[in-house]
Parts: C-alpha cells; structure tokens; sequence
C-alpha cells in the first residue's frame, strides 16, 4: 500500500485527539485557578497553595507508570473508560469543602486519574496510526495538546474573573463527561500479547514501568522540558518586572499558533527525512528564542520570542514522542507512551521548583540566558544520546 492512501484522520484518531483536548484543557484551566482557590474559599498559605497545585502532577505521574505498567496487557479502550469515569468521579470531589487535607487529596487523585486516561489516549493514538505516518500523525494529536495548553488558561483566568469557582468546576464535569461519552463510541482493535510480552510481565523489573529503549530520548524530554518550566512559571514575573504585562497575555497565544502552523510539516518532515531534519532545528530555535526572550523590553520582542519558541519547543516535544514510540517494539507502546510524559511532568515538575533557589541569585533576564545556552547544551547530548543513531531508524534497523 503506498504512504500516499493510508488513511490518518480516522473516526478514532479524532476521537482521541478531541478526548485528549479536553483533558488538557480542564488539566491548565484547574492549575492556574486552583492555587486562588485555595487562598480564597481554604485560607491556604502560599506553600499550601503550590502544593495544592503541584501534588496533582505527583498524582499524574504515578498514575503514568502504573498504566504504563498494564495497558498492553489489557484491553486498552477499558483502560482508557476507567480512567474517563475515575476522571470525572474525582472532578466530582472538587465541589466538597472540607478542608485543605480533603482538597489536596482530590487534587492527588484527580492528577492520578488524568495519568491513565491521557496515557490510553496517547497510547491508542500510537496503535491506530499507519507506520508511514506516525510521525506526522502524532504531530497532529499533538496539536490537541497545544490547543488545550492555550485554551485552558485563558478560560480559567476569564472564568476566575466573572463567575464563581463552582461554575467552573461545573465546566470541568462536563467536558469529562462528553470525553467519556464520545470514548465509549471508539472501536480499538486488540492487541495480541505475543510471547516475548508475556515473558516480560512476570516476576518484577523497572522495564514493567519504564521503557528501557525509551530512556535516552525521555532524558532529552526532561531537560527540554525543565527550559520550557522556565517559561510557564515564571513568565509573568518576567512581564511585571519589565513592564510588558499587556502582551504576556498574548504570549501563549502567540506560541500556540506558531505550533499550529508548523507542527504538520514538521510531523510530515520526520516521516520522510528522519527525526534529525526536525531536532537539529527546533533545538536551535529553542534555545534562541529564550535568548531573545531575555533581551525583551519591548511587546514586539516578547512575542517574537513566544512565536519562536512555540515553533521549536513545540515542535520538540511532539517530535519526541514520535520517537519514543519508533523505537519501541509494537506490543510495548504503552510503556514507551507512558516514559516520555512522565519525563515531560517530570521536568515540567520539578523544573519550577530548582529555578525557584536560582533567580533570587540571577533575576529573570539571566535565567533564560541560561536556559538557552543550558539548551544548546541539550542539543548536544541528543545527538549523543538519539541523533547520531536516527539514521538506523530510517532504514528499519534497531536503534
């Protein structure tokens, strides 16, 4: 069959890239209200209040490696209905006050809850995706996960500002249950558990949690992804301290569209060049990008820096787990979806919290000074790591 009649845009692609724009879009509408709410209707403290918003990616993580650990070893549509009505049951939670401990734990298990959904979604994703176009295919499901990152803070904000915090959790129940709704009409065909799969499950190894081949791109995912930490967290302390508050609303924006516009050539371009014709580059304007972010005193510039930033970190990010997932043997593409998002929450995580003892030293223009050169850096030890071995990929060989 030639590349040119494999079907992409099938009913369950859609489907899962719609149920995986909506997750991340109640998972960024809750995390830049939740911390408000937590001062406001809990009285939390500060701490109190990062905790309450930090604890939920503990919860995803954990919910990552245990899904990991079991979706090619289950039907993976029954994985992905639990963790959609385990979902909304802990959405639910949001709505009982009683106290700061009770809101952290349905922050945990909300987190954990969004981990086995997104995981089977990511998961199925991966099956259902013509080996040609897997590339691109997964820069197009990627795309959902872009939209959701710019749509749901700015949802959240507009809702924090005219309506109360119930509505919005109303908003979040909803979306959720048309997820569960549309999930339930997804037909996914089964995977075999071939030999070499049920010799791996038995007895206990890490390789039942993380995917070993999966390894080197998911450290190049944290490093990545602990220069875009940099961005998220502290971007609009940046925007105050140089009076550009204005166009900092815009910023995400603007990022968001940039990938919009690049990922499916980008996607289309490691289909038929290989995975080093989309890194190299990205890597480079990342890195740039937060070199002119540093140097912003102006709205144009910062935007600028948004738009080039969103072409190369997002292009990055889609690009990795393509081939996260290459590289990988088919009956293990659960495992290798779920190592490269626990990398990316883990730098995501973590990230904030190491630049957090670094900026009192340095400020805000010289933070992502040093993330830019610290992703050049990352540049260099892909090609270590993944880069200098892509080729193999390319011509079927084991990497």
């Amino acid at each position: 069959m030639s590349h040119a009649k494999e079907k992409l845009w099938t009913k369950d692609f859609i489907v899962m890239s719609l149920i995986n724009f909506f997750i991340l879009l109640i998972f960024y509408l809750l995390m830049v209200t939740i911390a408000s709410f937590a001062v406001k209707d809990y009285h939390a403290t500060t701490s109190q209040a990062g905790l309450v918003t930090g604890i939920y990616i503990i919860g995803t993580l954990i919910g990552r490696l245990g899904t990991g650990r079991v979706i090619d070893h289950f039907d993976r549509k029954h994985v992905l209905i639990v963790g959609l009505v385990l979902f909304i049951a802990t959405l639910c939670l949001y709505f009982i006050h009683a106290g700061i401990t009770v809101l952290l734990l349905s922050r945990f298990v909300n987190g954990f809850a969004v981990g086995i959904a997104s995981t089977a979604t990511g998961t199925i994703v991966a099956q259902v995706l013509p080996i040609s176009r897997k590339g691109e295919g997964i820069g197009y499901y990627s795309m959902s996960t872009t939209l959701g990152t710019a749509i749901g803070p700015f949802i959240g904000i507009l809702m924090s500002q005219h309506t109360s915090y119930n509505m919005i959790f109303a908003l979040c129940v909803l979306l959720g249950v048309i997820s569960l709704i549309i999930g339930l009409t997804t037909k996914v065909p089964p995977m075999e558990l071939i030999p070499e799969a049920k010799a791996e499950s038995k007895g206990f190894s890490i390789a039942q949690y993380i995917e070993p081949k999966a390894i080197p791109i998911a450290i190049i995912t944290v490093c990545m992804s602990l220069g875009y930490a940099g961005i998220l967290s502290f971007i609009n302390f940046f925007a105050k301290d140089r009076n550009l508050v204005e166009a900092s609303s815009f910023f995400f924006v603007v990022y968001a569209i940039a990938i919009l516009i690049t990922r499916p050539f980008s996607g289309r371009l490691m289909d038929t060049k290989g995975a080093n014709f989309v890194m190299y580059p990205c890597f480079v304007l990342f890195g740039l990008g937060l070199l002119l972010l540093s140097t912003a005193h102006s709205n144009f510039v910062l935007l600028a820096a948004g738009a080039i930033i969103g072409i190369g970190y997002g292009n990055l990010s889609s690009s990795a787990q393509a081939i996260a997932v290459k590289v990988t043997p088919s009956h293990r593409m659960g495992l290798a979806t779920s190592t490269f998002f626990i990398a990316m929450d883990g730098g995501l995580g973590i990230g904030p919290y190491l630049l957090g003892f670094i900026i009192p030293l340095i400020g805000y223009g010289k933070l992502y000074i040093s993330l830019g050169i610290f992703i050049f850096i990352t540049l260099a030890l892909y090609f270590l790591l993944h880069g200098r071995k892509d080729h193999l990929l390319m011509e079927n060989k084991p990497v």
